[in-house]
């Protein structure tokens, strides 16, 4: 067993429960752990034997590009979403991070960490 860190994805979206949020946008974070069996791969050297980084990135991606108003129901999306192309992944999470949400205050960022 193993695990995958893919972190930082960097992304513009239109999420939140403010109709200015989705207007406006904001900027966020998506990190994803697979914790996988991946010893395969690690014998092979074949991309075939482990997820590929790069379906992960386009799912999140896409997924990231459809408005919800909580964070949570986004992170749940892509972890549904990456159990259909990590056929291997034994747990997933995800944590959405909204940098400069829009509260009244001076908070850098609120997170959620979808886990399943």
């Amino acid at each position: 067993m193993g695990k995958i860190h893919i972190e930082g994805i960097k992304l513009y979206a239109y999420h939140g429960c403010l109709p200015e949020e989705a207007k406006i946008g904001a900027n966020y974070l998506v990190d994803v752990y697979i914790e996988t069996d991946f010893s395969r791969a690690e014998t092979s050297d074949y991309l075939a034997d482990t997820v590929d980084y790069v379906m992960v990135y386009e799912t999140v991606k896409q997924e990231m590009a459809i408005r919800s108003n909580l964070l949570e129901h986004v992170g749940r999306r892509i972890i549904n979403q990456l159990y259909g192309i990590a056929k291997s992944a034994k747990k997933i999470e995800v944590r959405v991070t909204k940098l400069n949400p829009p509260m009244n205050g001076n908070i850098e960022k609120v997170s959620v960490l979808v886990t399943e």
